[in-house]
């Protein structure tokens, strides 16, 4: 009897610690490790970590037929001091591990706590929970234990290096969450020398925020790393091509005093192990955070409704051009129209031009009332928290402005303005009252929020605001979109609301208070696409991810790259004239037949509210570039290349036979079984492929 206890004990043992290799939970336990007998392994079904007897860790795959590890054993979890110098070695004295639940479902929570030469003791506690294989869940906590005081600089989690299997040459892809002024792409190669800091505050006067999460992988697996707090924090993920390899970590730079007895606390961090691109591990953050509470909101069918913008006519638009082409814009299947930048006399007053509304305000209600007669929807651009000079709210209200340690105003490079501080009330009010006047006086029906600044913001130093911390502007940054999209969705409950933060990698913090992503000003049909499975990963799968106006993708015209993520159409097209001969997107005779071709596809299969399946082809590896997304029974696939003549494979089909057909060509290619479905095609930039089962 005792011989049959003891087994269900180790097997217990074994289950809470995820692995099949017995764990010995205790002082005991730890005395092999620092005997050099074995090393702590915990996990789950998809991912071991392994701690050495000095706590470093090392990452094991457990996806594969048999476990691999694909890192080193290295300082995972450490701490810095004043004089840069890493607190790296804590020397393993317990292990223990006890069942948890909670909003992410039942979990194992394992405790691992070393003792620093230096006197700071160590407690690294890692969770994984049953729905999330291969996500852990990782907080650490370091108490003085010495009995003088210690200076502290920053902490690292998850500071880890992937390195390729042996024999295979190192390649590696990245996705950073990080804004950057030049509005590079969120999805790189990792080239020689690739360095790349993804600070999530400002990396410019205008340029700030960002997703708090990272991700390197290769050919057969990669790691992502970022935080879990539900307020937005000022961390740093580093990624960096090493020598065979790509480096990754969460930092957090926090100067304290650390004294005898007293214990800091890390926030809490993720680790995941994926196979395929990032798609996977975003996924999962994302599911992770709806957990927590911060989700994206549902999605009316107006947010999937095809757009036309005047923005074609830039700030020179007048409401007889814009009204000229609605009628143009119903015709071919179009219904919202966008009134965009140049409506109003300057940023900060609002007040409408008087040269393109000499009525003022009846003006502006009889175009909006026009744009409905027309059969369409209306969207005003707006571009909150920018005042400009010479304005007559910077005149009188000064005490708004968002201000540097020096006193000095942050600037707004775009506009040439000043930044006012989201989390100062006269500011807050000021912005109720004005989407109050958009919505109910003058009858809009959704707004394009635009803007870099609007991602994040600098720490504020106004004492007018009191503030308890001056990162309170940078935190808070998500409460004033709340307001902003529960006022208008108070007014108009089915009221669109884009926020468009021009070429920035998306806050994810502000996901929750928007229901409308654009491709924010891309600068190549690549862009288009990535920031697409992106979002569609941020947001969910059947997110309502907009390509932006199709007048900025590759050749000014490729439908097929905003279609084939599932993306909502827009456009940006002038007609009958266009006052600008020389950037014109006038609508000529021809153009005109693509136009309608492309939006007549768009409102046929309705791609933007499918469900997108990021997880079927690599972004990075898989050549022809490839996207899926599935609607009613269907699976449609985008292919992507500048010239492709060869194999590919047809996934996510499931058993029996499908035919394929180009959806908009009309080609016939055949029928392929569910289960072999390679088959060699020839294409020029894209192939559109819809999969229906015979």
């Amino acid at each position: 009897m005792k011989n049959h206890y003891d087994q269900r004990r180790r097997t217990l043992l074994q289950w809470l610690a995820g692995t099949a290799v017995a764990t010995t939970v205790g002082e005991a336990g730890a005395a092999n490790v620092a005997k050099g007998k074995d090393v702590a392994r915990i996990g789950d079904a998809a991912m071991a970590l392994e701690f050495d007897s000095q706590l470093r860790c090392r990452v094991t795959s457990r996806r594969g037929p048999r476990p691999a590890a694909v890192t080193a054993f290295a300082s995972s979890e450490r701490l810095q001091l004043p004089n840069g110098r890493w607190i790296e070695s804590f020397a393993l004295a317990s292990q223990a591990a006890d069942r948890v639940g909670g909003p992410h479902g039942p979990g194992v929570r394992h405790r691992l706590t070393g003792v620093a030469t230096e006197g700071i003791e160590k407690t690294v506690a890692v969770t994984f929970y049953e729905r999330q294989p291969g996500f852990a869940v990782i907080r650490v906590s370091y108490r003085n234990t010495a009995d003088k005081p210690l200076l502290i600089a920053a902490w690292a989690n998850s500071a880890h290096t992937l390195r390729p299997a042996t024999g295979r040459k190192a390649e590696f892809w990245t996705y950073s969450g990080a804004t950057h002024p030049d509005r590079r792409d969120w999805v790189q190669p990792m080239v020689h020398g690739f360095d790349q800091r993804n600070f999530m505050g400002m990396n410019g006067s205008d340029y700030g925020g960002g997703t708090p999460a990272a991700d390197v992988w290769q050919r057969d697996c990669g790691l992502a790393v970022g935080h879990l707090d539900t307020v937005p924090r000022l961390v740093e993920l580093p990624v960096r091509a090493v020598d065979g390899g790509a480096s990754l970590a969460v930092e957090f730079k926090r100067e304290a005093t650390l004294q005898p007895g007293e214990t800091l606390d890390t926030l809490e961090t993720f680790l995941a192990l994926h196979t395929g691109d990032y798609f996977a591990a975003l996924d999962q953050y994302r599911q992770a955070m709806a957990e927590r509470g911060l989700r994206s909101p549902d999605c009316p069918p107006e947010c999937y409704e095809p757009i036309w913008c005047a923005w074609g006519y830039e700030r020179d638009f007048t409401v007889p051009l814009m009204v000229g082409t609605l009628q143009k814009a119903k015709e071919l299947g179009l219904e919202w129209a966008v009134l965009d930048d140049g409506w109003q006399n300057n940023e900060g007053d609002w007040k409408l031009d008087a040269k393109k509304f000499p009525g003022g305000e009846a003006d502006m209600r009889g175009l909006v009332q026009t744009v409905k007669d027309a059969g369409l929807k209306a969207r005003l651009w707006i571009t909150p928290l920018a005042v400009d000079p010479g304005s007559d709210l910077l005149h009188d209200h000064t005490d708004m402005l968002l201000l540097d340690k020096e006193g000095a105003p942050q600037l707004i490079s775009w506009w040439n303005s000043f930044y006012l501080c989201p989390a100062y009330q006269p500011t807050i009010d000021m912005t109720r009252d004005w989407i109050r006047k958009i919505f109910g006086e003058w009858g809009y029906q959704g707004l394009k929020i635009d803007g870099q600044h609007l991602n994040g913001v600098a720490p504020c130093y106004n004492p007018a605001h009191k503030h308890a911390r001056p990162e309170e502007s940078f935190e808070k940054l998500q409460d004033f979109w709340k307001m902003v999209y529960d006022t208008a969705r108070e007014i108009n409950p089915n009221a669109v609301v884009e926020l468009c933060p021009c070429g920035t990698s998306y806050a994810f913090h502000n996901f929750p208070y928007m229901n409308q992503a654009p491709a924010s000003d891309p600068l190549s049909s690549w862009q288009v696409r990535h920031k697409g499975k992106t979002l569609k990963a941020l947001m969910g799968r059947s997110a309502p991810y907009a390509g932006d106006h199709v007048e900025l993708s590759d050749g000014g015209d490729d439908f097929a790259s905003t279609i084939g993520v599932g993306a909502v159409l827009s456009t940006k097209f002038t007609w009958p004239v266009d006052p600008k001969p020389k950037d014109s997107f006038l609508l000529t005779p021809e153009r005109e037949v693509k136009w309608r071709k492309w939006i007549g596809i768009y409102r046929d299969k309705m791609l933007a509210n499918g469900v997108y399946r990021g997880e079927l082809y690599d972004i990075g590896f898989d050549k022809p570039e490839g996207h899926v997304v599935e609607k009613g029974g269907k699976l449609y696939f985008a292919f992507f290349a500048p010239r492709w003549d060869g194999p590919v494979e047809i996934r996510g089909l499931g058993d029996g036979r499908w035919r394929l057909r180009d959806y908009v060509d009309g080609k016939d290619f055949g029928v392929v079984e569910g289960g072999r479905n390679r088959l060699t095609l020839r294409f020029e930039h894209a192939l559109l492929l819809e999969a229906s089962r015979v």
